[in-house]
């Protein structure tokens, strides 16, 4: 079963800003999500974060730390793991799974600014062209909203 891959290009915001937004609209749709970073720390700091980026918002969400994955609806992880049975894969700071082909959808978040970051998002839709999956490609606009280019 082919996945369907969205890179969203960050030109106007941090992931800090926009994975919530993105995280509270899968939960809407009633989904789960694994979103894997680049490293134990930016787990914690994006867990702590996404207790506080909104005072009048509530994301469930949990991490190693907290336990518990099978209960939890979005798990934060460093590792290509999905404990939580989620249909969504969020990918950030660069981390590659090798499962994608397991989730309904992935989500590839790159920063605009990072030039390095860019050419391996390039490198990724080819590859994941080349392995079957639908891919599309969502950049910022200049009020911060998605626009699909591609």
């Amino acid at each position: 079963m082919a996945t369907e891959v969205n890179f969203y290009h960050l030109t106007r915001s941090s992931l800090e800003d926009a994975l919530p937004r993105l995280l509270l609209k899968t939960l809407q749709a009633g989904e789960r999500a694994v979103v894997m970073l680049g490293s134990p720390e930016r787990v914690d700091a994006i867990n702590t974060h996404l207790w506080t980026f909104d005072h009048d918002s509530f994301l469930p969400h949990g991490a190693a730390r907290d336990g518990e994955a099978e209960r939890q609806p979005v798990w934060l992880t460093h590792l290509d793991e999905n404990p939580n049975g989620a249909a969504f894969l969020f990918l950030a700071d660069r981390a590659r799974s090798g499962r994608v082909a397991g989730y309904k959808r992935c989500f590839e978040l790159f920063d605009g600014r990072d030039d390095t970051a860019v050419a391996e998002s390039r490198e990724r839709w080819k590859a994941y062209r080349a392995a079957g999956h639908t891919v599309a490609y969502w950049q910022q606009g200049a009020a911060g909203g998605w626009e699909k280019k591609g």
